[in-house]
């Protein structure tokens, strides 16, 4: 039982915050404002292979709250996991990383998308949930229909 086990394996290695950001570019005056605040938010997801057969995968989300024109905070937060992966198929390779990578990642992205807010002093900004199986194949088709590459949107280790 050395090296020749084919069973296939997939494996958190690590989760961790990769980068988060807190702009008020407009305080202390836009505070004064009474105007409810639009907000904005963006979902990016992004993998790439790293090592044999070990992944890094992103989720960002990115918050923009403005009154009128100026901007009240931003923040963005990129959650990312580090996976590793073997003996899998390669057709599934994708729909791991783009599936359900981000769906064990996602929770920890909206807590802390909630408690920066908090802390500088907003009402939390709670992130929906997401069906990240509908987003990867909204991408896929995409991806498709500009006949892009191998419609992974996934890059993977050489």
């Amino acid at each position: 039982m050395a090296d020749d086990n084919q069973n296939p394996v997939f494996n958190i290695q690590r989760m961790y915050l990769k980068d988060l950001s807190l702009e008020q570019p407009n305080s202390p005056q836009i505070l004064l404002e009474q105007a409810q605040p639009q907000v904005d938010i963006q979902l990016g997801l992004g993998a790439e292979g790293i090592a044999d057969g070990i992944f890094e995968v992103t989720v960002t989300a990115t918050v923009t709250t403005k009154v009128g024109d100026k901007t009240l905070f931003l923040v963005e937060a990129k959650q990312a996991g580090i996976f590793e992966l073997r003996n899998i198929p390669q057709d599934q390779i994708s729909p791991i990383l783009g599936i359900a990578c981000p769906s064990m990642i996602y929770p920890y992205l909206r807590a802390i998308v909630s408690d920066i807010c908090t802390r500088a002093g907003f009402p939390p900004v709670m992130l929906a949930e997401v069906n990240f199986q509908a987003m990867f194949e909204a991408q896929q088709a995409q991806q498709a229909g500009q006949g892009g590459g191998n419609g992974s949107g996934i890059i993977l280790p050489n």
